[in-house]
């Protein structure tokens, strides 16, 4: 019998207490007193740290900005990191986001899959160690996150005071092993609005996520009106179009996917302005709504501004318009998912210079979070691969992907390991319904705590 097993022992608790935290709204939002991120992600960092210390466990609040439960001791750090900060909800439940429903072995839910679910399962894999009284030979520490949707700036204030790991993984991926992660840029463009057409735009909720709604004031006339309808109809996407006392109002329905993905999304961001692009003279548009028609355009791959690539590791570059605000000012954010090979600072230029030769635009690099890479043959591979052949009877895939996960915030230490599986069906996280198949859960549930049992025992 395989260790991993015992993890079944606990399904029950770890279903109730994947509801419970579930139950807390913790997107992150301002600063809030003594809570960085806010009271609902501070709220799920201390259930999380109530249930670990329910079951015996050590735990350490770091500020809100993370926190930890441990078993075992040693000078060496074994490490799993999960997050407990969720997107936002958006639009178009069957159920309320923030309370667990259980059908058909599936459970919905904001964050059952993007991140609380695995969260959950690493605890109650803690405590089945701690149960059985197993000895390790370092300390091996679950760590949850509260700031991982807005850009895991958690992690640089938890690791500035606490031990950085010598191995660990995080299961906010799918199996088998990413050993690779692209680049990941967020860029802004803001400027004022000159546009004697656009009044208002608004689109987007977070810059990792493909926009699902986009909504416009504009001012024209009649006949202006009249063209617009036409357009409309010709037009490819999902519009409604409202006449209103100085113009119209438009409202554009996409299909959200995550920003790692946007080929798998709708942005309706982008073809909204491509519908105004096409049905108004460039002047009525203004430099803002110009220059997105003719740098971003409906391209999710970086073309139309030039930084269009790809390498053998990773895969291609993606690009994600997610958010556009308009009102007296303009600003936009973009994120990048670049891959590995490359340099940042080589595309943030090409970007900046491409920005630039619009007048009156001013482009602001928000963040760069450098790719990852661990050799094939490290002995973390190498323990996570086994605990993932033992328990399937399957080989262990070994991939790169867009999507960033904390296995960046572990310096050349740690990868990205399950939770998902690659031939589920999308979990349609950071969207809406998303929602866990309860049987290859439990599957991962097992491969977790074999995993985890190997990490705390290796020589």
């Amino acid at each position: 019998m395989l260790f991993g097993e015992h993890i079944l022992d606990y399904w029950d608790d770890i279903l109730n207490d994947l509801g419970k935290i579930v139950a807390v709204p913790s997107v992150c939002g301002e600063r809030d007193g003594d809570y960085p991120y806010g009271k609902e992600p501070a709220r799920a960092i201390d259930t999380m740290m109530e249930l670990a210390e329910s079951y015996g466990l050590k735990t350490k609040n770091v500020g809100y900005y993370a926190a930890h439960a441990e078993y075992g001791e040693g000078e060496e750090n074994a490490v799993v990191m999960a997050h407990v900060d969720v997107v936002p909800a958006g639009e178009g439940w069957n159920t309320d986001p923030f309370s667990m429903v259980i059908d058909d072995n599936h459970a919905y839910g904001r964050g059952v899959s993007d991140n609380k679910g695995p969260a959950i399962v690493a605890l109650h894999c803690l405590r089945a160690l701690k149960d059985a009284g197993i000895t390790g030979k370092r300390k091996l520490r679950v760590i949850f996150g509260s700031g991982e949707e807005i850009g895991m700036d958690d992690m640089k204030h938890y690791f500035a005071s606490e031990q950085l790991p010598d191995m660990g993984f995080t299961p906010d991926a799918s199996y088998g092993i990413c050993n690779c992660e692209k680049g990941i840029m967020n860029f802004s463009v803001k400027c004022k609005n000159d546009s004697p057409l656009i009044r208002s735009f608004q689109s987007g909720t977070v810059a990792n996520a493909v926009p699902y709604k986009a909504t416009c004031e504009i001012v024209c006339t009649s006949k202006e009106f009249d063209r617009l309808s036409k357009s409309i109809k010709s037009a490819e996407g999902n519009f409604e179009l409202t006449r209103t006392e100085l113009g119209a109002h438009i409202v554009s329905n996409g299909r959200a996917s995550h920003g790692a993905m946007p080929e798998s999304g709708f942005n309706a961001a982008s073809y909204l302005v491509k519908l105004l692009a096409e049905a108004f003279e460039p002047e009525r548009l203004g430099v803002f709504f110009r220059f997105i028609h003719e740098q971003i355009g409906i391209s999710t791959d970086g073309s139309l501004i030039g930084i269009k690539m790809s390498d053998e590791p990773s895969g291609a570059l993606t690009f994600n318009l997610g958010l556009v605000n308009v009102e007296e000012n303009c600003s936009l954010t973009v994120d990048i998912r670049y891959p590995a090979t490359k340099k940042g600072t080589d595309i943030a230029s090409i970007l900046r210079e491409k920005v630039e030769s619009y007048e009156g635009l001013e482009f602001v690099l928000l963040s760069d979070a450098e790719p990852l890479y661990l050799p094939k043959e490290s002995k973390l591979i190498g323990i996570l691969s086994g605990a993932y052949q033992d328990v399937t009877g399957e080989e262990c895939e070994i991939f790169s992907m867009g999507g960033g996960t904390y296995a960046r915030q572990m310096h050349g230490k740690g990868v990205a390991f399950g939770g998902t599986f690659s031939d589920q069906d999308d979990s349609r996280a950071h969207n809406s319904n998303e929602y866990l198949d309860l049987r290859r859960f439990k599957l991962h549930a097992q491969i977790c705590l074999e995993a985890m049992y190997r990490m705390f025992t290796a020589e």
